[in-house]
C-alpha cells in the first residue's frame, strides 16, 4: 500500500514532469508515476497527440485494466492506461481518477502559463520595437509622472542632455531647468497639449534653447497618468532670431536702441502714463560740430566718438530712462516717472555737462557740444512720433539761440522754455558761486530756556550774488538738491563752519555747538570719516559740532542709516533730528536712533498757543522726548506767547526771530559775548 509520503512525492514528481518535460520523456515519466501510484507492473500515459494506431498498439493485455482520461475544462490532454493486476477495485479507480484530475490541472496551468508567457513576450517584443524606434529618431523623448519624475529616457535625450538613462530616470525634471519657474499644474498637464520654447541645462552646464512639446500620457479612457515630452534643440534658430531682432531694433555702432525701438517702448510707456496721469518728456539731441570732426579726422574717429558719447549719456541717466540713437549724430532720450516737466531741464543740463570733458581719441583731444530740444507729454503730443517731432523743432530753437560752447536746450513750449532757461541760469550761477567764493555762512543763535544763555548756533548758508544781492536758501537749495550740487554746498558749509569755529577757539571762546545741516545725498557711509578729517584739519574737539538730519533722510535703509549715525556719535559728535513731526519716523525706529536732540518744526511752533492741534502736537513731542531722554529745541519762535507756552510744556532750547535773526560771523560773536556777560 502506498504511504502518504509516497503520494506527496508522486504528486511533486508529476507537477515537475508536466512543467519541465515534453513528448516521450513526459509520457514515460507519467507512466512511471501511474505505475507507482496504482502499484501496477504496467501503466502508460498516452498524450492527446497520440494517433489512434499508436493507441491501439498500446492496449495492454491482461485480465483487467483501468483507463482514465485526463480532461480539464473540456480540454483533453490524454489518458492513463493501467494493467498488470488481476482485478482493480473502487479504491484503485478512485486513485487513478484523482491522479488524472491532478494531472489535468497541472496541464491546464502549464497551458495558461504558456499563453501568458507568449503574450508577455509579444508585449516585450513590441516595447523593444517601440524603444528601438524612439532611440533611432533624432528628437529627445522622455516621459514623466504628473509630479515631474522621469520614467523613461530615450537615446535622443541622452545625446541632447548628456545624461544616460540610468542617470536620468527617477530624477525630477527640475534638474534640467535653467532659469524658469517650474510648474506641473498647467492645463496641458491635465487634459491637453502644449508647445513652448524653453531654456534647459545640459550635463556639461551649457544652457540651450529647446522646443518642448508636452502631451498627456494615458491608457484608454483613464485620466492622464503622466506626460510625454518631445524636445528639439533650437539654439541656432533662437540666436538667429535674436540677431535679427537686434539688427531691427538696435543701433549696430553704439548698441543703443534705434528709432523703431524707441517709438515702440515710448508708446508703451505713454499708455501707462495715461492711466497714471503722469508727465513724460522727450529730449532730441543734436551734436554740435560733429560733422566737422567726422569729415576732418575720418569716420573711424567719428564712430569712436559716437560710442563714447553714447556711454556718457547712459551714465548720466537713470536706469529707467531710455536713450536711443535716432540718426547719424542725433540721439533721443525718453523720460518717464518724473515729478514735473521742469526736471527735463535738469536732465538736459546733465547731458550737456557729460560732454564737457574732452574726448581723447587716437592722440586727439576733441571737444563737442550739443543742442537739446524738449517736448512734454501730454501738452505737446500723446504719441512717440509726435513728441519726437516737436522735440526736434525745439532742438532747432536751442541751436539758433545757443551761445554756449557746451550747447543749449529749449522746450517746445515757450512758457516752459522761459522757466527752464531761468532755472538753467540759476544753476550756472550757482556752480560759479562755488568756484568764485560767493557763498556765506550766517549763524542763528540757540538759547537755553532755563538760563537764557546762548548755547549754540545753526550755520545757515546764504548766496551773495554779485547782481541779485543776498539770495535766500529757499531760492537755490531745491535746485541744488535736484542737480546734486547740494553735496558740494554741504561740503563747503561743513568746512566753512569748522574754519570759523577754529577762529573762535583761537580767540578764547569755549566750545560752542555749531549745527550743520546734512542733506540726504550727503548722508553716506563716507560722511563719518569726512567729518572726522575736517575736525582734525582745524584742530577742533567734537564738542564744537552738531549735525542736523531731517526725518526723510532716516527712512531710506534704516539699518544702514543707524550704522552711519553710530559711527558719528562714537566720535563724540551730537546729532539732532531736524523738522521733527513732518516726516515718517516710526517710534520703534526713533528709540534706536542715537540722537541727542529733537527739533520741532516751525510749522508747529507758529500755531501755538492759539491752535489746539499744534499745541497738542508740540506737547506730545516734548513729553516723548523727555521719556527718550532727548533734549528738545523749537525753531521759528517769534512771539512772547509762543515762548511762554514752550516754557510751560518743558522745552529745553529755542531759536527764532524773537531772539535773533541769522547773523554774520562777527555780529554773532558780539552777540555771543554780550549774552554771556549778561548771564553771569
Amino acid at each position: 500500500m502506498n504511504t502518504h509520503a509516497d503520494s506527496l512525492a508522486s504528486g511533486a514528481a508529476l507537477c515537475d514532469a508536466v512543467l519541465h518535460l515534453r513528448g516521450a520523456a513526459l509520457a514515460a515519466e507519467l507512466g512511471r508515476i501511474v505505475r507507482i501510484v496504482l502499484a501496477s507492473s504496467q501503466g502508460q500515459f498516452l498524450g492527446a497527440e497520440t494517433d489512434a494506431g499508436a493507441e491501439a498498439e498500446a492496449v495492454i493485455d491482461g485480465a483487467s485494466q483501468l483507463i482514465q482520461d485526463v480532461v480539464s475544462e473540456g480540454r483533453y490532454f490524454g489518458r492513463f492506461v493501467v494493467a498488470g493486476r488481476l482485478c482493480y477495485g473502487a479504491f484503485e479507480r478512485q486513485q487513478l481518477a484523482s491522479l488524472a484530475a491532478l494531472t489535468a490541472r497541472v496541464f491546464q496551468m502549464r497551458a495558461q502559463a504558456q499563453r501568458a508567457t507568449h503574450a508577455y513576450a509579444q508585449v516585450e517584443a513590441q516595447l523593444q520595437h517601440q524603444s528601438q524606434i524612439l532611440d533611432q529618431i533624432h528628437e529627445s523623448v522622455l516621459t514623466m509622472d504628473l509630479t515631474g519624475y522621469i520614467t523613461s529616457w530615450n537615446k535622443g535625450a541622452e545625446r541632447l542632455f548628456g545624461y544616460s538613462e540610468l542617470e536620468a530616470i527617477g530624477r525630477n525634471i527640475l534638474f534640467l531647468y535653467a532659469d524658469e519657474e517650474p510648474s506641473f499644474h498647467d492645463a496641458f498637464a491635465q487634459q491637453g497639449g502644449c508647445v513652448m520654447e524653453v531654456r534647459r541645462r545640459k550635463k556639461s552646464g551649457e544652457v540651450f534653447w529647446a522646443s518642448l512639446s508636452l502631451s498627456p500620457l494615458s491608457y484608454g479612457d483613464e485620466p492622464a497618468s503622466g506626460l510625454i515630452a518631445y524636445l528639439t534643440d533650437i539654439t541656432e534658430r533662437k540666436l538667429a532670431e535674436e540677431r535679427i531682432h537686434y539688427l531691427a531694433y538696435y543701433d549696430a555702432l553704439t548698441g543703443l536702441p534705434n528709432r523703431s525701438l524707441l517709438t515702440k517702448l515710448v508708446n508703451q510707456a505713454l499708455t501707462v502714463a495715461q492711466r497714471s496721469n503722469l508727465p513724460g518728456c522727450m529730449l532730441f539731441i543734436d551734436l554740435n560740430r560733429f560733422k566737422l570732426i567726422n569729415d576732418t579726422l575720418g569716420r573711424c574717429i567719428g564712430d569712436d566718438m559716437l560710442c563714447q558719447i553714447a556711454q556718457r549719456f547712459r551714465s548720466a541717466l537713470r536706469d529707467s530712462d531710455l536713450v536711443a540713437r535716432v540718426g547719424g549724430d542725433e540721439f533721443a532720450v525718453a523720460l518717464s516717472d518724473i515729478g514735473a516737466h521742469l526736471e527735463a531741464g535738469v536732465v538736459a543740463q546733465k547731458l550737456l555737462a557729460s560732454l564737457l570733458p574732452p574726448f581723447l581719441i587716437a592722440g586727439h583731444e576733441l571737444r563737442i557740444g550739443a543742442s537739446i530740444g524738449i517736448s512734454v507729454y501730454p501738452q505737446d503730443g500723446v504719441d512717440a512720433e509726435t513728441l519726437l517731432r516737436q522735440a526736434d523743432i525745439a532742438m532747432f530753437r536751442a541751436k539758433q539761440g545757443g551761445d554756449s560752447e557746451a550747447g543749449s536746450a529749449a522746450f517746445y513750449s515757450q512758457d516752459m522754455n522761459q522757466g527752464m532757461l531761468a532755472r538753467m541760469r540759476v544753476e550756472t550761477d550757482l556752480r560759479r558761486a562755488l568756484v568764485q567764493g560767493e557763498l556765506r555762512l550766517y549763524y542763528q543763535p540757540k538759547y537755553a530756556l532755563g538760563s537764557g544763555r546762548i548755547i549754540g548756533a545753526e550755520a545757515l548758508v546764504r548766496w551773495a550774488h554779485p547782481v541779485r544781492g543776498l539770495v535766500q536758501p529757499s531760492e537755490f537749495i531745491p535746485l541744488a538738491e535736484a542737480t546734486g550740487l547740494v553735496v558740494q554746498i554741504g561740503a563747503w558749509v561743513l568746512d566753512a563752519a569748522c574754519a570759523q569755529a577754529q577762529q573762535w577757539c583761537l580767540a578764547g571762546l569755549p566750545p560752542l555747538r555749531l549745527a550743520v545741516n546734512v542733506s540726504a545725498r550727503e548722508f553716506t557711509s563716507a560722511l563719518p570719516e569726512r567729518v572726522a578729517r575736517t575736525l582734525e584739519r582745524y584742530g577742533l574737539t567734537p564738542q564744537w559740532l552738531e549735525l542736523e538730519i531731517t526725518e526723510s533722510t532716516l527712512m531710506d535703509n534704516i539699518e544702514r542709516v543707524i550704522g552711519i549715525m553710530e559711527r558719528i556719535t562714537a566720535q563724540g559728535i551730537s546729532l539732532s533730528l531736524d523738522d521733527f513731526g513732518t516726516g515718517y519716523s516710526s517710534l520703534s525706529y526713533l528709540k534706536r536712533f542715537p540722537i541727542d536732540t529733537l527739533k520741532i518744526d516751525r510749522s508747529f511752533t507758529s500755531g501755538v498757543p492759539d491752535d489746539a492741534n499744534d499745541c497738542a502736537i508740540v506737547s506730545t513731542i516734548i513729553s516723548m522726548a523727555l521719556q527718550l531722554k532727548h533734549k528738545v529745541i523749537a525753531e521759528g519762535v517769534e512771539t512772547v506767547e509762543q515762548l511762554q507756552f514752550l516754557k510751560n510744556v518743558g522745552c529745553d532750547e529755542v531759536q527764532g526771530y524773537l531772539f535773533s535773526r541769522p547773523l554774520p560771523a562777527d555780529d554773532f560773536e558780539r552777540a555771543l559775548r554780550e549774552n554771556w556777560s549778561q548771564s553771569r
